[in-house]
């Protein structure tokens, strides 16, 4: 059983970010829980193709039925069972393809990759090579297996209506706004993203 581990620039982070006073309420008001990883990035990749448009509550029950199925989340379990079955959990007819496929690649080669030796493009590069992961798919990847400090999934609907709550008393953003509010976020945008989740969310958003 792997460990979980915490982002050793958490606290500069928060720190550097604390000028936002924005931030710096939610640092204050959400500051029970902090971004965890236990390194496995396939069960993150799949965990985040089950959560793909769908809501937290549900995505948490499919997840617990494919845990239920196949036991640890890892490719050579999964390939243990059928399409038929993987779909018994909940998951679309696609999603539970997609799921077969990633651990087939797992199997081919995918597992041997030395992510953490990647930069951000380059894993994103490599993930969206596979069927059914996208760029925030990706993304989920990089802030919760891989611990990346510094990613903005402006794809994710949950992160935009905090920012639009938080920045614009609820009012639409365009895509540009939201860069432009971000921009001085950087190079710990991740962490303020985990911040304006949590705003939203009673339940640590988690991957």
């Amino acid at each position: 059983m792997s460990t979980s581990s915490i982002p050793d620039y958490w606290r500069l982070a928060k720190h550097d970010l604390s000028s936002d006073l924005v931030l710096s309420r939610l640092f204050e008001e959400y500051d029970d829980t902090v971004l965890t990883s236990d390194g496995n990035l396939f069960r993150t990749l799949i965990v985040s193709i089950v959560g793909q448009q769908i809501s937290t509550v549900a995505a948490s029950a499919v997840r617990g039925r494919v845990e239920r199925l196949v036991g640890e989340i890892e490719p050579r379990r999964i390939l243990t069972h059928s399409h038929e079955e993987l779909r018994s959990c909940g998951l679309s007819s696609m999603k539970a393809e997609y799921i077969i496929g990633l651990a087939l690649a797992w199997t081919e080669g995918y597992e041997n990759i030395e992510w953490q030796r990647l930069t951000d493009e380059e894993a994103i590069s490599k993930l969206t090579a596979l069927r059914g992961v996208g760029t925030w798919t990706a993304e989920m990847v990089l802030i919760f297996a891989l611990l990346r400090p510094d990613v903005l999934p402006l794809k994710d609907i949950g992160l935009i209506r905090a920012i639009e709550k938080q920045y614009n008393q609820g009012s639409g953003l365009s895509t540009d706004q939201i860069e432009e509010i971000s921009q001085h976020w950087a190079p710990w945008r991740t962490v303020a993203t985990w911040y304006l989740w949590r705003s939203i969310d009673p339940e640590p958003v988690q991957y």
